[in-house]
């Protein structure tokens, strides 16, 4: 089996050779064998370095791949790790997707706005309301936390 350094590793799946020396430092990828103390690679390397490049256009962060390569079973298979990580980041993208469209429907508001001073402003009335609504939210929460509590006393 014919072996490659980290250069010609590293170029044949488009990356750097300081990034596949990250991903052997962060425990991503295994240590390789050396030679006169160059890194040198197998084949199977490239689809490892393809599967992390794919990992972080999915959106994984560099802890959730390193759980994908090294935090399951060995005989678990990569589709199996791949939809256990993949449910948990589809949750946390459709919370990001709902922070993102909250921030667009206030940048629109904002465009829409005509207001000649801060306390015409329909924004910042709007933003009030609902930092008083969640007070008054906070609030009754801790009134029945109080009953409870006092309920399981008496």
């Amino acid at each position: 089996m014919t072996e490659m350094t980290v250069g010609a590793a590293a170029k044949a799946v488009g990356l750097r050779p300081s990034a596949i020396r990250y991903y052997e430092s962060v425990g991503i990828l295994p240590p390789p064998r050396r030679v006169s103390g160059q890194r040198r690679y197998d084949a199977s390397v490239l689809d490892c370095l393809r599967a992390i490049q794919v990992a972080k256009e999915a959106g994984f962060t560099i802890g959730e791949i390193r759980r994908l390569f090294r935090g399951f079973p060995l005989r678990t298979s990569p589709s199996a790790r791949w939809r256990a990580l993949a449910r948990q980041k589809l949750r946390e993208v459709d919370d990001m997707i709902a922070r993102a469209l909250g921030m667009k429907r206030m940048l629109e508001d904002g465009l829409r706005c005509g207001c000649l001073t801060l306390e015409d402003c329909r924004l910042l009335a709007r933003s009030a309301k609902l930092s008083t609504g969640a007070r008054r939210f906070d609030r009754s929460r801790e009134s029945s936390d109080r009953l409870r509590r006092s309920r399981s006393r008496g």
